[in-house]
């Protein structure tokens, strides 16, 4: 038995003012054919990684191609999808024959030309493997599962959790599925319920983390292999964007039908109820410096400014907050500003000087915030966890205005890990207020210390005010836009 496996990954948001280039994923992860670390997965990579470790055990021979991953951001230019998807299909040609392909992919990528990247590699797949070979696929459960993707896979498994601490989980029962479906004991029959909504669906609070144990206890069971809720990325003009519910049952389409409605209704009576409470960032930083920190700091999470969701994490809302009202012992990170860490990193610890940071992306950027700074520490090419995998962030710096301290990076990235502070040997739990550029992700690393977290609008793409996007393409009707809007079944 041999299986070819390869990733190609990045999210969209088409509302994002920076453009994604072949430079971005060269930049940010490309491992060619064996050059995939031993040790550890990065995002979207797991299905290789997976299959690695149990290609002799299992009884197949692995062909490795290359992976690419580039930080979320503007479309990605046609010359570099096209040209990784090539490097991919030309490994792949040459791997044949094959008995299945194991793709990593995001599952939200768009591209100049194709608002589909995913549909579009998979086609290209089919088209060389033939209708036999098994293809599995694991995806992010941020995209757009468009009913060309779910027509071309065997299989497709989505992350469960938010944030994504299960990605090397759901590999594991991809290759599951796959290899059982290659040696014919199973049979998927995928079903698709359209929720017809866009919502923020965080699994560490209810109703989320009910419903993702809801999801788990129907696998394994009564002819169900897999169910993913796929919640969407709400940051893309593009067709298909929102939530919708993926079931695959074993050779009985009704019965997976049955339950794809089932589900996708319950999320449809969730509407208003799954996301926590999206403050302004002057109400939110009441809440956090009226509440007791003694176990703990506040968090204020800072999702319109998230570089995860294709911001670009410079924006000085938040910050000039925080120096106006001349507080102390708080923190914000990270703040991507290339050039002062560059100077930071010339001058070094313990020293003083003016500085201009952030806004200077776009106008969702805000105005710069020019401040006389202290050197707080510096250090060179640094990773941050997330979950499993290590993400990279560059280079650091921590300065001091006031009494505010301000992480700053040069790989635009959003707060995942506690090593954006202990890198820099600072201490993240004895801060009195955390305000963090991320939606959710920080929760892994974070949430265990936090005492209260809560969640603010500031200025940026990745705003969860999404009334405000100026979408032109998406279907409609859509809740909440569209008061009206209904489920249906898709296939």
């Amino acid at each position: 038995m041999r299986i070819f496996t390869a990733s190609i990954a990045t999210e969209t948001n088409t509302f994002s003012p920076i453009p994604t280039s072949l430079d971005s994923y060269l930049t940010c992860i490309a491992f060619r054919p064996g050059e995939h670390p031993t040790d550890k997965p990065t995002l979207c990579t797991a299905p290789l990684f997976v299959a690695r470790q149990r290609a002799q055990q299992e009884g197949f021979m692995l062909v490795e191609g290359s992976c690419f991953f580039a930080q979320p951001a503007g479309p990605t230019t046609r010359i570099a999808y096209e040209t990784m998807r090539e490097e991919i299909l030309a490994q792949l040609k040459a791997a044949l024959p094959v008995d299945g392909v194991l793709l990593g992919m995001h599952g939200a990528m768009v591209a100049d030309g194709y608002d589909d990247c995913e549909g579009d590699m998979l086609e290209r797949v089919r088209a060389l493997v033939g209708p036999t070979c098994v293809i599995g696929v694991e995806l992010d459960p941020h995209c757009h599962m468009t009913a060309k993707r779910v027509g071309l896979a065997d299989i497709i498994v989505c992350f469960k959790e938010y944030p994504h601490v299960d990605i090397l989980p759901r590999a594991e029962e991809l290759l599951t599925l796959v290899l059982k479906t290659i040696r014919g004991e199973i049979r998927p029959v995928a079903s698709l319920y359209d929720c017809g909504m866009i919502a923020f669906y965080p699994t560490t609070s209810e109703p989320n983390l009910s419903f993702v144990a809801r999801q788990k206890s129907f696998e394994g069971r009564d002819g169900i292999l897999s169910v993913s809720f796929v919640h969407g990325f709400p940051h893309a003009d593009v067709p298909d964007m929102g939530s919708r519910m993926l079931v695959y049952s074993d050779g009985d389409k009704a019965k997976g039908a049955v339950l794809a409605s089932q589900l996708g209704e319950e999320i449809i009576a969730l509407r208003g109820r799954t996301a926590p409470p999206n403050l302004d960032f002057v109400d939110a930083l009441d809440l956090a410096l009226a509440a007791d920190t003694a176990k703990g700091p506040a968090i204020i999470a800072e999702p319109a400014d998230n570089a995860g969701g294709g911001s670009a994490s410079d924006n000085t809302l938040a910050l000039r907050e925080l120096i106006a009202r001349g507080l102390d012992n708080v923190a914000v990170a990270p703040l991507w500003d290339p050039q002062a860490v560059a100077f930071c990193l010339a001058v070094g610890p313990g020293a003083r000087l003016r500085l201009r940071i952030g806004g200077k992306t776009s106008d969702l950027s805000g105005d710069p915030v020019d401040a006389d700074c202290e050197v707080l520490a510096v250090a060179r090419d640094q990773h941050q966890s997330f979950g499993e995998a290590k993400a990279p962030v560059g280079d650091l710096a921590a300065v001091r205005i006031g009494g505010v301290t301000v992480i700053m990076n040069t790989n635009r990235c959003q707060a995942l890990g506690r090593e954006l502070f202990t890198a820099l040997g600072l201490d993240p739990s004895s801060y009195r207020l955390l305000v963090l550029k991320s939606a959710q992700h920080f929760m892994a690393g974070y949430g265990p210390i936090a005492s209260h977290v809560f969640y603010s609008e500031t200025q940026g793409p990745s705003t969860q005010r999404y009334e405000t996007h100026a979408y032109s393409r998406i279907a409609r009707p859509k809740w909440p836009l569209d008061a009206e809007a209904s489920g249906t079944l898709l296939l």
